[in-house]
Parts: C-alpha cells; structure tokens; sequence
C-alpha cells in the first residue's frame, strides 16, 4: 500500500487528491498539511468528507511526514514549493509538485515569468514532465515530477499528434481556452467574486500569461528533431467563464499541406489509440462531459485551410490531481488507472 502525504491539503486540488485517494485499492492518505490557519479536522475543512475521512490536516513537519509517506503530492504555490521539495528528496519522499517550479527547464525563463530566483535549479535537470500519454517512459521510477499546468495539458494533447508528425507550422500556433473558476484557487478576489462572476465572461493574461513558456517548451520536444533549432511560438489566450470547473481549449494551427478532416481523426485515433484517458470525438468536445473525470475529449478538424484542435478536460483532475495520480501509479508500478476509472 503506498502512503501519501497531501501537502496544501485544504486547497481545491488537496481535496480532489483526497477523494481520488480515497477510491484508490493501492494507496491510502496517511498525513495531511496546510497552513495553520487552514488546519483541522478533514472534515470541518471540506464537509464533503464528513463519514468518509476524519483525518486532521496538521501543520508540516517534515519529519513526522518523511516517517509516515512514500510519497508527497505537494499542492504548494508556485515559488513556495521549491522551498520545501529538496528536503523531501533528501528525506526520501518522492514527490509529485503542482507547482511551475519544476517545470521550465531554464531557470532564466521561470525568473522572468515567475519574477523571482529559482532556489532548486539543480533538480531542475531531474524533474520529469508529467504529461504521461506523452512522456510515460520518463516519469518511470523518477524521484521527481513536474505536474503539467492544466492550460498546457490541454493544449499538448490536442496538439501532440500534429507536433511528432510535423504536420502543422510552429512558427505560429494560437491557443485560446476557457476554465472554470476553480482554475484561480480557493483564495477570493474581487475579480472573482460572484456578482461579477456570475453570467460573465473575460480574458486575462493577455499576452503575459505563466502557462506559455510551459507549452513552447514541451511542444517543442514533442516535434524533437523535425524542428531541430527552431522555436515554436505559441500565442496563448485564456479566458474565465461562469462555470465551477472544465478547460476548453480551441487551437488554430496552420497546416503545412494538404489534410482532410478524416485525415485529421484516423491521426489522432491512431496516435491516442493505447490511451485510457483520452478519446477522440467526432464532435467539439463539451467540459461537463469530462467534469470530475480523469479524461481528455478531443476533436480535431479542418476549417478555412486551417487546423483545428479541440480539447476539454476538468482542471482540478486530469489538470491536477486526477494527472498527479496518474503518475503516481506509473512511478511506482502500478496500474495506470487506478483510483481513477
């Protein structure tokens, strides 16, 4: 049975983990953490666990913690995490970060989205990119994963197959996606205060947005070596919507030749073809159609000479924690869908 730690527990993803965890046969929750003001009793925290789980959630002592777990999920901020992942490492503890913090693999680049100095740069080079329908052979018996941000999940999945067969140009890809409100935390904010939430609509990140690097980085190692010194650009729009939870992305790529639309799903169904948690749809994809699930729903098609890509996933699962277990399983052996069908 492997044990894990949540890490930021009293979050929205510390409670998917929770839940996922609690449905696992192969893993069990054994120590809970958050902030102190956020502490207590699981329960009282979320209510939806009342019956269920009657764990505290405890201020961190990385003692008790490497005592207890094998593994840490940690549900940190960005720029907080890597404080406290190389203690775990040393600890012993694998570890599982939500955070940005390992994903960019130059820390030039994360300085200047994430505006301050990366502390870890060493276990930069050691992280795997948890993104498994593309890099399941990597996040192997790794110590260290790098949870994908869940824009840039969507986004390469909907993309992946058009990237490894060079099929599209990269000197332009535009993605423009919309999440639910969950996606900027539990923490309120004006912006996202219900009278203004509700029946609206708005972009954000315009042009700025942290998930951008995260997405040319990784689409260019998935074209490898057919954009060898090239850099692929990727113009990135999101957007909030009035809705809980979801990730639609819509994302425009130019062709390099000629396709048809049933080019376009023979690709994709036989790229994702061994993929338990991503289907191809004949229709654009809808976000309540994968709300609490593990899955990704894609429709690829050819409009006006252009390439376009439709993804939708839930942002707190296959964006998190459902993503996070997923990896989870690999990294120790087990079955990949565990906990999450």
């Amino acid at each position: 049975m492997i044990r894990v730690a949540i890490i930021g527990a009293s979050g929205y993803t510390g409670a998917e983990s929770i839940k996922i965890i609690l449905g696992h046969s192969e893993a069990k929750v054994t120590y809970l953490t958050a902030l102190p003001e956020e502490c207590g009793k699981v329960e009282e925290v979320f209510p939806q666990f009342k019956g269920r789980c009657d764990m505290p959630i405890e201020p961190l002592d990385l003692g008790k913690l490497s005592d207890v777990a094998d593994v840490a999920l940690c549900c940190l901020p960005h720029k907080v995490s890597m404080g406290f992942v190389p203690k775990l490492l040393d600890a012993g503890v694998k570890v599982i970060d939500f955070s940005a913090d390992y994903r960019l693999k130059n820390a030039a680049i994360y300085e200047k989205y994430y505006g301050t100095k990366h502390t870890d740069a060493a276990n930069l080079k050691k992280a795997a990119f948890g993104l498994p329908e593309l890099f399941r052979e990597q996040i192997k018996g790794k110590n260290l994963i790098a949870n994908p941000g869940c824009f840039p999940t969507g986004m390469l999945l909907a993309t992946a197959p058009l990237l490894k067969e060079g099929l599209i140009e990269t000197d332009l890809i535009i993605d423009n996606a919309v999440t639910g409100a969950s996606g900027a935390g539990k923490n309120p904010s004006a912006k996202f205060h219900f009278p203004n939430m509700n029946e609206n609509i708005f972009a954000y990140g315009i042009g700025t947005h942290r998930h951008t690097p995260e997405m040319e980085q990784i689409a260019g190692e998935i074209a490898g070596p057919l954009w060898a010194g090239k850099d692929v650009r990727i113009l990135f729009q999101p957007h909030v919507g009035a809705f809980d939870r979801g990730i639609l992305s819509s994302v425009y790529c130019q062709p390099k030749g000629k396709v048809s639309s049933e080019q376009l799903l023979k690709l994709y169904n036989d790229f994702y073809a061994d993929e338990p948690f991503v289907q191809i749809c004949k229709n654009s994809p809808a976000v309540k159609d994968v709300a609490g699930t593990n899955y990704c729903h894609i429709f690829p098609t050819f409009v006006k000479g252009m390439i376009v890509s439709f993804s939708a996933i839930d942002n707190l699962v296959k964006g998190a924690a459902g993503q996070a277990i997923q990896n989870m399983n690999i990294i120790f052996g087990l079955e990949e869908t565990l906990g999450l069908k």
